[in-house]
């Protein structure tokens, strides 16, 4: 068994073989960061260490887009991949008193924290998933190009730039065309993979949940297997972090925020919705209003409960049955 780091850049990959940590023997390589290279790296790295590539573990830290190629490569050949939290990494090498950051250094750091902490082999996400939080994605980009567009056209009605209004129209013309081609094909890819588009039927089961929100959490919790409701709350940045020590620090809880800020923003619209209309959070609404808890605090706690009502519809593959008959009005 083989440990090695490899710190991901655009254009390089800094490589880091620890043969004896104790010790501190390493041997260091540099390979492009290009897919023709890929083999020399694997070939480097089994002359070397003598291991076949179900014996090498490879550290990679999620950077962005760049290290997926090399990631997705290496599982296809057998190397047992881990994908870390860059932050985890950091604050691991802040609490050993690493203070220079260099990119031989967090190759040495990706390998050392793979071997003290032994982290959790990476699964690529299903192709069909993949593709559609690539859709997904490209469809919120397009959106915010629009919101950009529609705020610059106020202002040049404002100003009664016409000339401007008259090129603000046009591209906004254009980017509503592709806006609807791109959710024509969003639909499509549900319709080509029939345990998708069930899921998603499931998930609109739900009240409170509609086309948009059904389908990012299609496309998030289809992208890894979740053990519990309360695992795909935390990876989604929906749990609470509490700030307290002694008597001096009392601040009031907030959520964790980590994963995508887009489905966060959308389950909040979602989960007001559902505090009218769902009968389960609704009632856990009242609830927490009813102790005391701000409105706010009372609103995150909506958002969780929706998620994990969709966990549980997801893994039971039943429509959803609420728990609680309290009405729900208007």
């Amino acid at each position: 068994m083989a440990h090695i780091g490899i710190d991901v850049s655009k254009n390089k990959l800094d490589c880091m073989w620890v043969r004896d940590l104790e010790a501190g023997k390493v041997k260091p390589k540099v390979f492009p960061n290009r897919q023709d290279h890929y083999p020399e790296l694997l070939h480097w790295l089994e002359r070397n260490t003598g291991e076949t590539p179900e014996g090498l573990h490879v550290y990679l830290e999620a950077t962005g887009i760049y290290h997926e190629p090399l990631a997705y490569w290496l599982h296809d050949q057998g190397v047992q991949v881990h994908v870390l939290n860059p932050a985890q990494v950091r604050s691991h090498a802040k609490g050993m008193g690493v203070r220079n950051k260099t990119d031989r250094k967090d190759s040495m750091m990706l390998a050392r924290y793979g071997i003290e902490r032994a982290p959790r082999r990476w699964q690529p996400e299903p192709p069909e998933v993949r593709e559609l939080k690539r859709l997904l994605s490209r469809l919120e980009a397009l959106e915010q190009d629009m919101r950009r567009e529609e705020n610059r056209l106020e202002k040049a009605r404002f100003s009664e730039d016409t000339l401007a209004q008259a090129s603000i129209d046009n591209v906004l013309q254009a980017l509503r065309e592709e806006h609807r081609r791109l959710q024509q094909q969003i639909d499509d890819h549900f319709d080509a993979h029939d345990h998708l588009k069930r899921d998603r039927a499931l998930l609109e089961s739900i009240p409170g949940v509609g086309r948009v929100l059904s389908a990012s959490m299609t496309a998030t919790l289809r992208s890894r297997t979740f053990t519990s409701a309360r695992q795909a709350a935390a990876f989604h940045g929906l749990v609470p972090v509490h700030q307290e020590s002694g008597t001096s620090i009392q601040r009031p809880p907030r959520l964790a925020k980590a994963g995508s800020g887009r489905l966060r923003k959308t389950l909040y619209m979602a989960a007001v919705v559902a505090t009218r209309y769902n009968p389960d959070v609704r009632h856990q609404y009242h609830r927490l209003l009813r102790r005391g808890k701000a409105k706010m605090a009372a609103i995150g706690a909506a958002m969780r409960k929706l998620l994990h009502i969709a966990f549980g519809v997801l893994k039971s593959q039943t429509p959803y049955q609420p728990r609680n008959d309290m009405p729900c009005t208007s």
